[in-house]
């Protein structure tokens, strides 16, 4: 939460007293930033070269604070607290700002997004930045889009190598209602549960499967608990970075400019840590969990079978903007 100069001011003096310190340089901004990955991911390390960059390049006037690890809840929690106030900077997925935003959604349609370039071209293009200023009205200034590679599907039934296999599988999803009606209309039995709870729900039977990036699967050690691992691509998942507006018109010019360009960075952070810890993550996990990538022509029959989804979601992305995505990929619904 933005801690005004005096506050600050006054604590340092306080903490230089203590210790016979005749001087000591306080921030005139400190602003939480809340995840719920572990460190070792590459948007928690994305979002510890964020503070470094904004608290070298500020010479020390911002002050950042990282809590990682769902230290103040999930992302729902770190959602509501952004909008409140209590803390100051978030990277939550899209399908979970879908919540408060539904227009947000749009990005976690499945099979919409194929690739990597595609991605960059819809997310940091015009399109992406009217996705992004969706939140406006939120009590949020959404800044860009960080990312942790396409979602995967792991579960203990079988691979899955067409729609069908999905069926009666009961899979682990997101508190995001267009991920539960997404595996809802492939025929598996969707339960939304909080990240920190899915590998004990996997390992105690609760659920038999669940979808997130590699980088994830590996951290998390869900592969220690799951059979199959089938690379579909089905979704980009990615992050919106975003900061609490209140805290954001709090800062002059100067150093918003300074919170962008760390912004920017640590995107490109993030994306390029996680491209280099894929092929990584598959040949240290290759000997503990079934692997298989889906082919070309299950592909387009996973683009054929999620059609009713984006029909069930057009209104609320609206139409106008999901047929702008769709010229953005080539999609020809």
């Amino acid at each position: 939460m933005n801690t005004t100069l005096s506050k600050v001011s006054l604590a340092a003096a306080m903490t230089a007293a203590s210790l016979g310190i005749s001087q000591v340089q306080a921030a005139d901004y400190t602003f939480t930033f809340a995840h719920v990955l572990i460190e070792e991911t590459p948007n928690g390390q994305a979002a510890l070269r964020f503070k470094e960059e904004v608290e070298e390049k500020s010479d020390g006037r911002i002050e950042i604070q990282v809590l990682p690890a769902a230290q103040v809840g999930g992302d729902v929690e770190i959602i509501e607290q952004i909008q409140m106030g209590l803390v100051d900077i978030g990277i939550p997925p899209t399908a979970t700002l879908g919540n408060f935003e539904p227009r947000l959604q749009i990005l976690d349609l499945p099979f919409l997004i194929a690739d990597y370039d595609t991605m960059v071209k819809v997310l940091d293009g015009d399109v992406g930045r009217e996705i992004l200023d969706t939140l406006n009205d939120d009590n949020m200034y959404a800044v860009n889009f960080w990312g942790a590679g396409f979602r995967h599907m792991t579960n203990n039934v079988r691979p899955i190598e067409g729609p069908e296999d999905l069926a009666a599988i009961r899979m682990r999803t997101m508190q995001a209602p267009i991920i539960i009606s997404t595996y809802e209309n492939f025929d598996a039995n969707a339960t939304a549960m909080a990240f920190t709870e899915v590998y004990n729900g996997l390992q105690q039977g609760v659920v038999e499967g669940q979808e997130n990036p590699l980088a994830n699967i590996y951290t998390m050690r869900f592969h220690e608990v799951q059979d199959y691992l089938s690379l579909t691509n089905h979704a980009y998942h990615a992050y919106a970075a975003v900061i609490n507006q209140g805290s954001w018109d709090s800062l002059p010019e100067d150093l918003q400019a300074i919170m962008i360009e760390a912004f920017n960075n640590g995107r490109d952070t993030s994306r390029r840590l996680t491209l280099e810890d894929e092929e990584k993550i598959l040949a240290e996990i290759e000997d503990e969990i079934a692997i298989n990538e889906i082919t070309p022509e299950a592909r387009e029959a996973f683009v054929e079978a999620s059609l009713p989804v984006h029909q069930e979601y057009e209104d609320i992305v609206t139409a106008e903007l999901l047929h702008k995505v769709y010229d953005e990929v080539g999609i020809d619904y």
